[in-house]
C-alpha cells in the first residue's frame, strides 16, 4: 500500500495514539520523518524515538510519547503544507503558534528545524506543521 503523503500519515498515527493514551506507537520510517522526529524531541514533545530494521528491509520507527497529569504534551498537531498545496514562507513570515508556545516546523535549505530557529538563522522554507 502506498502512502500519499507520509508526513501527514505519521502525525495522524500520533494524534490517534494520543487519543487512545497509548505510550508508543510505530510508523515507517524515512529521512524527512525521523528530520522531523528530532525537532520533536529537541522541542519535548516526544520522549524519543528508536529505529527498528527487520529482516525484509522495511524499517520503523518506534515513537515514545510523553503525557504530563494524564494528558498529553501535544495538544494539537496539524499539517500545514499538503501534497496538493505547499505552503512556503519567508523569514519575515513565519507563523508564530499561540503567541510561541507552540511551534511550527519548517524544511529550509539549512534543514529541518522550528520556527524559532529559522528565525536565528535567517532562513525561509516549506511549513511543514504546526504543533501546540
Amino acid at each position: 500500500m502506498s502512502i500519499g503523503d507520509p508526513l501527514g500519515d505519521m502525525l495522524t498515527r500520533i494524534r490517534n495514539a494520543q487519543m487512545r493514551g497509548k505510550s508508543v506507537v510505530k510508523t515507517p520510517a524515512s529521512r524527512l520523518r525521523e528530520r522531523v522526529l528530532h525537532v520533536l524531541e529537541s522541542e519535548g514533545y516526544i520522549r524519543g524515538f528508536s529505529k527498528t530494521d527487520y529482516d525484509n528491509g522495511r524499517t520503523e520507527f518506534d515513537i515514545e510519547l510523553k503525557y504530563f497529569d494524564g494528558k498529553p504534551v501535544i495538544r494539537d498537531i496539524q499539517r500545514v503544507s499538503k501534497p496538493g498545496r505547499r505552503v512556503y514562507s519567508s523569514v519575515k513570515n513565519l507563523p508564530q503558534i499561540n503567541n510561541g508556545l507552540g511551534v511550527s516546523i519548517v524544511s529550509t535549505p539549512k534543514g529541518v528545524m522550528c520556527d524559532w530557529q529559522a528565525r536565528e538563522e535567517n532562513v525561509g522554507g516549506e511549513v511543514l506543521c504546526r504543533v501546540f
